[in-house]
């Protein structure tokens, strides 16, 4: 039976000084203890840890028990009512080797069983061990703050496999208790922060310093999993929202160790690695790449932590802090054909608010200025999905109305030399064509959009990619628009006063432009005239003609003029 061999055992180790016990009496204590669990004895085990007489057997031996303990009170939770008593003794039990055992190995014990399970038994695992290895923790004297930061390591990598429930239902059910989880890890962290902020209200030793650097991993690794693309909207019907609790939880660890504010504003201070495997700094700066993101749209976006904010800052500082987290958070969600619209709503956040026609030309110098727009560009072209495809151009046009005409300016120049898409060019040209229309219409002249600067970007205009060779179908939307803008320009800019400078240039229009064009419609015509792209070819030459009609009753008109 097996409660007499662990009688047995412990009979022949009580009269064992300390010292004198053999790997041999861990093993058959270990196989007796894993048997009277197995066999439903957990209630002699139970009396047996709890005998004073056992305490030193226990306190060497029991961590051995932490195994086949918690694979019992897993299998015990799953089965009906008459195996309660038998899962309340178990935990009993685990309480006693808590309490009993020698803190080091229980901590390596508690902490190998979060190790090695996986799958659908990581988040029960994890919720039986938070309070016990929290416990164990508060114990340890020497490597305090090094084995709070294991832990937290261990628990957040065996979580981050997990999927994070997105709907409602999802959320509701928690199938896999990753929501219950992630709050109780916070309610575990919590005493090892409160030790933190009282000793830094004291001083900042060396050991404390430790501690709070790992308490910042913890939430570093919060902020990028489940916070990244956890679903944070309030949702009706769920009183409090786990996400949006465990987000409160993280943005008040942070401020209450002093880290939110200079994470918040980490974005051009370097940071010393501490990898000489440069693959692994790679994955490092990504991963903090990610999480500064995600603090950021936290903060800014749902206004988690917002009342600590400084409102010192200009809008355009505050942009520019966010510009590289929108472009981080547009490769992670829209280039990925998520669901989620954070970088939209960041940058959305951050330019509503500015005035319109504010911001500088000189921020364009900064590289996330130019790779944001872009980046937009292919959400707009490549996503699969409609409303993100939407938004995107929305921010783009709300980004180019805050620049000043030299930053329209340069920024159209940047988009059309680097979109490639056809759609977008023609865009950026409708776009152009209203900018001239301002400049024309308003009392002060606006140099940037008349004259030779207005000359130099029609170059980028008004020409075919591949002259009269050019995939006309597949460019339509271009050139449609560049015949729409000359043609705005001919019959707005008359050729006395030449606001614009295409008169000027106009010879040099025609080589580039339009005689191309009229030899490949001309080439095209033919090729098509059956099929059913006929349609956009004909609008086109039409077009065209009416372009070349104005022109020649205009240089007519100037000519009669002189004479």
């Amino acid at each position: 039976m097996a409660v007499d061999e662990l009688q047995a055992i412990i009979q022949r180790c009580q009269i064992l000084e300390e010292s004198d016990f053999r790997g041999e009496d861990f093993n058959l204590f270990q196989v007796a203890g894993q048997k009277c669990l197995e066999d439903g004895y957990a209630a002699q085990l139970l009396e047996v840890i709890q005998n004073e007489k056992n305490k030193v057997i226990i306190k060497n031996m029991g961590w051995n028990l932490i195994s086949p303990l918690v694979r019992c009170i897993l299998a015990y939770k799953q089965e009906d009512d008459k195996r309660d008593d038998k899962r309340e003794h178990c935990l009993k039990i685990l309480d006693q080797l808590v309490q009993l055992c020698n803190p080091k190995e229980l901590f390596l014990g508690l902490l190998e069983q979060i190790e090695q399970t996986s799958g659908e038994k990581v988040c029960p695992t994890v919720m039986l061990l938070l309070q016990p290895l929290q416990t164990v923790l508060l114990k340890l004297q020497n490597k305090k703050a090094y084995s709070v930061g294991l832990s937290l390591a261990m628990i957040m990598n065996q979580l981050t496999p997990l999927p994070v429930p997105y709907t409602k239902q999802q959320i509701q059910e928690d199938k896999l208790g990753l929501c219950q989880c992630c709050n109780a890890v916070v309610d575990f962290a919590k005493p090892f922060v409160n030790e933190v902020v009282k000793n830094m209200e004291k001083s900042s030793e060396y050991n404390d310093m430790e501690l709070k650097e790992e308490l910042l991993k913890f939430c570093m690794k919060s902020l990028k999993y489940p916070l990244l693309t956890a679903q944070l909207e309030q949702l009706e019907g769920i009183e409090e929202h786990p996400f949006r609790h465990f987000a409160t939880e993280i943005i008040d660890i942070l401020q209450d160790i002093r880290e939110l504010m200079p994470l918040v504003f980490l974005h051009h201070k370097g940071k010393r690695s501490y990898w000489e495997n440069q693959e692994f700094e790679d994955i490092e700066r990504k991963n903090s790449a990610d999480s500064l993101a995600c603090l950021s749209y936290l903060m800014f976006v749902q206004h988690f932590g917002i009342n600590c904010f400084p409102m010192v800052f200009s809008p355009s500082y505050l942009l520019q802090c966010n510009m590289t987290h929108i472009e981080v958070l547009v490769v992670v969600f829209c280039l990925f054909a998520s669901f989620f619209s954070h970088p939209q709503d960041l940058f959305e956040n951050c330019l509503l608010r500015m005035e319109d026609n504010s911001l500088l030309h000189q921020y364009l110098e900064f590289r996330d200025f130019i790779n944001v727009p872009q980046d937009l560009v292919k959400v707009m072209t490549l996503c699969p999905i409609e409303h993100l495809r939407k938004k995107s151009l929305n921010m783009l046009q709300l980004f180019i109305d805050k620049f000043d005409a030299e930053g329209k300016y340069t920024l159209f120049r940047c988009l059309l030399k680097t979109s490639n898409h056809a759609g977008v060019e023609g865009y950026i040209i409708q776009k152009i064509k209203d900018q001239i229309h301002l400049s024309l219409t308003k009392a002060h002249d606006n140099v940037w959009f008349t004259r030779h600067h207005l000359i130099s970007l029609l170059d980028l205009v008004l020409f075919l990619p591949e002259g009269a060779e050019t995939d006309l179908l597949q460019n339509s939307d271009r050139i449609m628009a560049s015949l729409n803008l000359l043609r705005y320009l001919v019959i707005k800019d008359c050729e006395s006063d030449n606001q614009t400078g295409v008169w000027t240039t106009l010879a040099k229009i025609e080589k580039n432009f339009l005689k191309p064009l009229h030899v490949g419609l001309n080439m095209s015509k033919a090729h098509y005239e059956l099929c059913s792209y006929s349609e956009p070819l004909e609008t086109e030459n039409c077009v065209l003609a009416r372009v070349e009609e104005l022109i020649e009753v205009k240089v007519k008109a100037a000519m009669d003029e002189n004479i």
